[in-house]
């Protein structure tokens, strides 16, 4: 692949996808259920995945895409150029409170990321990356990862998995709760993973993450440094759902042995 020339490309087509949800705030949006009542999609959702697998198509035709909602490809396996995307990461975000949401992209080859995107659209905030160059918000690089601790940490984690539930040692979550500086909670995996690598925050941790929610991100976040796994300290899943942690190297394995326990 020519990363710089898909680079410049990726960048036209998500800024005019923001361009058309930020219009969309004037119409009337459309909201449906997925999985369950608080899992929303929009009208909005459905169609910037068709705007960008169209253009994938036409411009990349021997390219696959892995949408959340469905209108991309079967995807099996990783083999040969996989664009993974979510075109509103934080639909909840974007019907209740338009903001806190964004387009999240990767582009993967034999399973490696070449390529990440999260543009935040209504800040018009993009954060990006090129495997092996560094990784940018906006037109500023940003640093590597400096090292830790968690009590001096700022930790992403939702609060319900702080109260008793049949999945997640919640005590031991308290304790990581009481331990760090502080903790976050922003409803969108993709902003939350631009925070890391931006460094506003040092963990972001989830219960249940798929492959689109975590692929761009794990692009950029990973071009500072940042460590992504799931629960079992095991590379984090591109082909399906899943648990998810990512983190400043100095505490990710603190926090998998210590504080994030599945029962």
């Amino acid at each position: 692949m020519e990363l710089h020339a898909m680079d410049l490309y990726i960048k036209s087509l998500i800024k005019e996808a923001g361009h058309r949800i930020r219009n969309s705030f004037i119409s009337d949006i459309t909201i449906e259920t997925k999985s369950d009542a608080n899992d929303l999609v929009t009208n909005i959702d459905k169609e910037i995945e068709q705007f960008f697998i169209e253009r994938i198509r036409r411009d990349y035709p021997g390219h696959r895409i892995f949408g959340e909602e469905g209108f991309g490809d079967d995807i099996q396996h990783l083999e040969g150029v996989v664009w993974m995307l979510d075109p509103i990461d934080g639909t909840m975000n974007f019907v209740h409170q338009k903001r806190n949401f964004a387009i999240s992209l990767g582009v993967y080859e034999k399973g490696t990321g070449q390529l990440g995107y999260i543009y935040d659209v209504v800040n018009d905030d993009l954060y990006y990356a090129v495997r092996g160059e560094g990784a940018y918000y906006n037109d500023e690089k940003l640093k590597p990862l400096i090292d830790t601790s968690i009590a001096e940490s700022i930790v992403a984690i939702n609060a319900s998995w702080l109260a008793p539930n049949r999945y997640l040692d919640h005590e031991a979550a308290i304790r990581l709760v009481q331990t760090v500086r502080g903790t976050r909670s922003y409803g969108s995996a993709a902003l939350e993973l631009a925070f890391l690598a931006s460094g506003r925050i040092d963990a972001y941790v989830s219960m249940r993450l798929s492959p689109w929610d975590i692929a761009g991100g794990a692009v950029i976040a990973g071009e500072v440094g940042a460590v992504m796994t799931n629960f079992k300290g095991e590379a984090a899943n591109l082909l399906k759902q899943d648990t998810f942690i990512a983190a400043n190297p100095s505490i990710h394995n603190i926090m998998l042995s210590d504080y994030i326990r599945l029962k």
